[in-house]
């Protein structure tokens, strides 16, 4: 229902158009970010399916009616007929958007509405909410795995999170390539694999370490990954050794040097005969941290991140914004006249119409250049156009997509970015970093309309 997960002034704009006879009018709106976070060369577009269920459900229900209607803000506007509006609510527009995985850089639209203004209006809080938070973890996520390399990289944090948030979370990270998550929920609600071992507590709440560990394997024989540092890590993994034998599945380190501590744990193991068994590391790790433990060799099979990437700690928030493009008089889809819709406000300016973005890539399959263009105009040969349809007159063009098509698409994409866009250090990168060209035919409306807001001013 989320009809309420929105901002009160969505909800007066929304009672204005109805009320001054703008309820029919058509508006285009995009969601877009102005500029990469510090530290990121590139983000990863999540969200957007959470986007389109919310769009198929979006409803408003007399409790929540009879509750706007109680608002000081809005009780001169909720009359019956805006009631009755409400109550029949529904959206019906259309929606273009890129793909979930897909990369991209500031003021690449990665969706566009085109609506009854109402609607278009109504969805913008959601819309911005769902999707700057999955992003931000995503391309959080993203460097973290990029540092692992061919090592694992389990999700950890959803004690660090709001419960909600938790889960995107979770959904985003698997998305770009970890391996799973320790949040149950998410394990059910989007089919990721569920990974975890135990913690100190469990370790502390038996006489002995060695009791700990009998017990553990005991309850789960198939499954044993034993926590070792709780008192010291390297007798815990000759003890973990002893105890499993070839029921060791791995064990994990949460502290101390973790790589002088992974190498001498591998070679305990190794003696045992638990060669098999893997190293997992946890402990306030992030993607510079595991990088420096790859650099210097650390067996490391398995890393367990929480806390730096459930809050994209360095980059915590995202600042996707929703602006007006265009703006007529029809129907959704129906065609007609629009007028093209922009603001050159200084550091804030937009750019008019509705627009796609082309992607070109280089004879290696590297990204070279992304274009924005205004929706249908020729690309050339050897495009991309990134926005696609999602949904007509408010129904899904298709069937949501699945997580491993995401995980696949992902892959892809970051395995086509030049390598000055896929370092992970927070230096700059070499040159000026990716952006966008904006198309002739593009650049010329953008002078045609603030030649038009002039003359409107004047």
């Amino acid at each position: 229902m989320d009809a309420l997960h929105t901002d009160l002034y969505q909800l007066t704009m929304a009672a204005g158009y109805f009320h001054r006879g703008m309820a029919s009018r058509v508006a285009t709106c995009e969601l877009f970010v102005r500029r990469l976070p510090r530290h990121r060369r590139f983000l990863v577009a999540m969200g957007l399916e959470r986007v389109a269920r919310y769009l198929e459900g979006l409803r408003f229900t007399d409790e929540q009616i009879a509750y706007l209607r109680g608002l000081p803000a809005l009780a001169d506007a909720m009359t019956p007929a805006f009631c009755s509006y409400l109550r029949d609510f529904r959206f019906r527009g259309d929606v273009w958007a890129v793909p979930e995985g897909t990369v991209f850089f500031p003021n690449e639209p990665v969706l566009r509405v085109t609506a009854p203004i109402i609607e278009a209006q109504l969805i913008e809080t959601f819309a911005l909410s769902a999707v700057n938070h999955a992003t931000a973890i995503a391309s959080k996520a993203a460097r973290i795995v990029l540092a692992a390399g061919d090592a694992g990289v389990m999700e950890f944090g959803t004690r660090r999170a709001h419960p909600e948030a938790a889960l995107d979370a979770a959904r985003a990270a698997y998305a770009v390539g970890c391996v799973g998550t320790s949040n149950v929920e998410a394990g059910m609600r989007f089919g990721i694999p569920v990974l975890g071992t135990a913690a100190h507590m469990w370790t502390m709440a038996h006489p002995t370490e060695e009791a700990a560990f009998e017990g553990y394997v005991a309850v789960f024989p198939s499954a044993a990954i034993l926590l070792i540092d709780t008192y010291d890590t390297l007798v815990g993994a000759a003890r973990a050794a002893a105890v499993a034998r070839d029921k060791l599945k791995g064990v994990r380190i949460d502290s101390g040097d973790l790589g002088a501590l992974s190498v001498a744990v591998r070679k305990i193991l190794d003696d045992a005969g638990c060669a098999s068994a893997k190293i997992v590391a946890s402990g306030d790790l992030n993607e510079h941290r595991i990088a420096e433990l790859r650099r210097a060799g650390a067996p490391i099979d398995l890393y367990g991140v929480g806390t730096d990437l459930v809050t994209s700690i360095d980059a915590p928030s995202l600042g996707g914004v929703y602006k007006l493009v265009e703006i007529g008089g029809a129907e959704a889809g129906a065609g007609g006249e629009r007028t093209p819709i922009a603001k050159f406000s200084e550091g804030k300016a937009t750019l008019p119409g509705a627009h796609q973005v082309h992607r070109f890539r280089d004879p290696a399959g590297k990204l070279a250049r992304d274009v924005i263009a205004l929706d249908g105009e020729p690309a050339g040969p050897g495009a991309e156009p990134l926005l696609a349809a999602v949904m007509r007159r408010g129904a899904r063009v298709a069937p949501p997509e699945g997580l491993d098509a995401v995980r696949a698409r992902v892959r892809a994409e970051i395995a086509g970015l030049p390598d000055a866009l896929r370092r992970i250090d927070d230096d700059p990168a070499p040159g000026a970093p990716f952006a966008a060209e904006v198309s002739p035919r593009l650049g010329a409306l953008v002078e045609a309309v603030r030649a038009r807001v002039v003359a409107g001013a004047g």
